[in-house]
């Protein structure tokens, strides 16, 4: 797909890896829809990176809401070209020691907000007769598991199977889905987990540029599912 003057949207978007794939869009002449559900850092990321970015304040597990913005937004003349499943939550802990909603929220945020808003973007891009593709952000924890990751790795094996499901089923329409694992990633999102950051983890702009070339592979070529991961995890003596 040659990606200048297309139309993307970006969950989890305001800040971290969904920061940095809104950024690297723009940069190729990319209008991103950002959604997020803080406001605050959607309108601070407009400012740094400029009006192609359209903030979006929408939680996407509120399925009814999805479908009202998706609605008074696009048509099948105006849809969108290019969907990043980004946004996520993760928690770590003991089984019988993590609190409940953390489980609901993870299932809320990482599977029923995926299909809230792939369900609805999903019949306008049908209609469209240029390629169109929807990359969803899993992780290494989606394809092996580590202690303490069990309600986390459960929501990235159900990506991992929505995803494969999904190219299977659109394949057909001239969608692409494409299901990226990212092992650790130098971002705040370990912050609960106990573990600390650090540059030796991946980069989000990396992950972002990665993101750019399965978007721009020829029309007729899919990269299904693509694994990446630090080659060297360990913290930085």
């Amino acid at each position: 797909m040659k990606i200048q003057n297309k139309t993307a949207i970006v969950t989890g978007a305001s800040s971290g890896l969904g920061a940095a794939i809104s950024k690297a869009l723009i940069q190729e002449g990319v209008t991103v829809f950002g959604i997020a559900r803080n406001s605050d850092t959607l309108q601070k990321l407009q400012n740094n990176i400029g009006s192609k970015f359209v903030p979006v304040t929408l939680d996407i597990t509120d399925n009814t809401a999805v479908k009202k913005w998706v609605a008074t937004t696009f048509s099948e003349e105006k849809s969108p070209d290019i969907l990043v499943n980004n946004a996520g939550s993760g928690s770590f802990g003991k089984i019988d020691e993590m609190p409940s909603e953390e489980w609901y929220k993870m299932i809320n945020t990482n599977l029923n907000g995926m299909y809230c808003i792939t369900s609805e973007i999903v019949k306008l891009m049908k209609a469209q007769k240029e390629s169109s593709h929807i990359v969803n952000i899993g992780s290494i924890l989606g394809i092996t598991t580590r202690a303490e990751g069990a309600a986390y790795s459960a929501t990235k094996y159900g990506i991992s199977g929505f995803s494969e499901a999904l190219f299977k089923e659109l394949r057909g329409d001239n969608i692409k889905v494409t299901c990226l694992n990212p092992g650790s990633i130098n971002t705040r999102f370990f912050k609960s987990s106990g573990i600390q950051s650090h540059e030796n983890m991946l980069q989000a702009e990396d992950i972002a540029s990665t993101i750019l070339h399965i978007l721009e592979t020829p029309n007729n070529m899919l990269i299904s599912e693509m694994t990446v991961r630090p080659l060297n995890p360990k913290p930085p003596e």
